[in-house]
């Protein structure tokens, strides 16, 4: 058995005239109509971050290198790490044109930092502690 949700989405451009959300949590005491739509939408970011990190950030045809779980862990632990900084300039971006960060391109930033990382100095932190951070 399943309970059967029809909502709109209201003052939303685009928006189909009618979704249908079917769950197994049966009683609406428990989860109601309008919650469990509104999770449902937003389950939908994470999906676009996963999207982001295995299409956008690490390519379509990239596989992690490592071979240990230890080194995979690690790596994952980088991509992930890599994802939440380019979000943070996106974020940073969309506060400063007053814009909604969902709005802006992922795939844009990405760019735009690799863009930028051609041009960053390299240099050994052991070598020049004093030396300021540059992208």
């Amino acid at each position: 058995m399943v309970r059967v949700i029809d909502y709109r989405l209201e003052g939303i451009a685009g928006a189909e005239p009618i979704y249908r959300l079917m769950t197994t949590i049966l009683d609406p005491q428990r989860a109601q109509a309008d919650k469990l739509a509104a999770l449902y939408h937003e389950r939908w970011e994470i999906e676009t971050a996963l999207d982001e990190l295995k299409t956008h950030l690490r390519g379509a045809r990239i596989t992690l290198r490592s071979r240990t779980p230890d080194l995979v862990r690690q790596e994952f632990h980088g991509l992930i790490m890599a994802h939440f900084a380019i979000r943070s300039l996106i974020h940073e971006a969309a506060l400063k044109a007053d814009e909604d960060p969902d709005r802006l391109s992922f795939l844009h930033a990405v760019r735009v930092v690799r863009r930028k990382m051609a041009a960053a100095v390299a240099f050994s932190p052991s070598e020049a502690d004093d030396l300021p951070y540059c992208l």
